[in-house]
Order: C-alpha cells, then structure tokens, then sequence
C-alpha cells in the first residue's frame, strides 16, 4: 500500500531527529572540506579532475566488458564503441589534467548557459504566479556565471572547478548542521 505524502515526511522527519548527531558531524566534515576547496581551489580542481578520470576510466571499462555480453552485431559494437570512448576520455583526463580542468571548465560554463536559457524560459511561463522572479535572477545568474566562466578560460580552467565545490560543500554542510540544531532545538 502507498504511503501519503503526509507519512512520508512523518518519516523523514523521524528519521533526521533519530540522526541528528551524525546530521552534525557529515555537516561538519563538509564544512571543512569545503573550506579547504575554497581556500585551495587549485588543488580542488585537479582532485576532480582526476576524480572524473577515474570515474570515466573505470566505467568505460565496465561498459567495455558488459559489450561482450550483448547479442548482435549492432548493438554489440554500439555498446563497445562507447565503452571504449569513455576510456580514451578517462586516460585523456589522467594523462593531461591541465588540459581536461579545460575541458571540464568550458562544460560546467555550457552547462550554467543552458541552465539559465531553460530557467529564463520557465520563469516567464510561470509568471503570474507568486516568486517566478527568483527563477529570473536564478537564471540571470545562471547565464552571468556561464559567460564569465567561458569568457575568461583557460585562466579560470584552473580554480573554478574547486571554487564551486567548495561553495557548494561549504553551503551543503553548514544547511547539516543548521538543519541537526533546528531538530534539536525543536525537541
């Protein structure tokens, strides 16, 4: 039987308060490395850099070995073909982590563009209704950040990466600990 949307945030709500130590100290520990990111963006860029090569690298090669399990000749060399791109693209990245912090830069830039177009877009839809402006400035933002980013690359290629973990890290832990006293307080 399916459960209401009312027990299941009766649930959740149980299970923070049964958590709320724990809340605290991932909030923490996130915190903190998200200060480190902020503080070192350099070395926060290169760790995701290779973070992201080994991921690709491992994965490629998964998909690689499952291509030998499919039957038939298309989807067989679909699925090895893919496989092994995602391999060429992790080796690239461990092999040249200044060149794919490039790479990964100008996405992340592409991303925050296509981003804010989309939220430019559904804020107008929504318009009438109440708070379709913060969608706006979310997605003027969005686009602003995008245009900076892939506007002043390569140089920012090297500390953007680790800038924006960091923020979103630092900004992710402190909401953990902020939520853990909210649930402590309200007992």
């Amino acid at each position: 039987m399916a459960e209401t949307a009312t027990e299941l945030a009766t649930d959740f709500k149980q299970a923070i308060k049964e958590g709320k130590s724990n809340l605290m100290w991932v909030g923490i520990m996130m915190a903190v490395v998200g200060a480190i990111a902020i503080f070192f963006p350099f070395a926060a860029t290169i760790t995701a850099n290779y973070m992201v090569g080994f991921l690709f690298l491992f994965s490629g090669a998964l998909g690689v070995w499952h291509s030998f399990s499919i039957k038939g000749t298309g989807p067989f060399f679909g699925a090895l073909l893919m496989g092994l791109i995602t391999v060429v693209a992790g080796v690239f990245l461990l092999a040249n982590p200044l060149e794919g912090v490039l790479i990964l830069t100008l996405t992340v830039g592409i991303v925050f563009i296509f981003e804010g177009a989309y939220q430019i877009f559904a804020a107008f839809e929504l318009r009438p209704t109440r708070g379709w402006g913060w969608m706006l400035v979310s997605a003027i933002i969005s686009i602003a950040a995008g245009l900076l980013i892939v506007s002043k690359l390569p140089g920012t290629s090297l500390f953007v990466l680790g800038l924006i973990m960091g923020i979103n890290f630092l900004s992710t832990g402190i909401s953990m600990i902020m939520l853990s006293k909210a649930v402590e307080d309200a007992e």
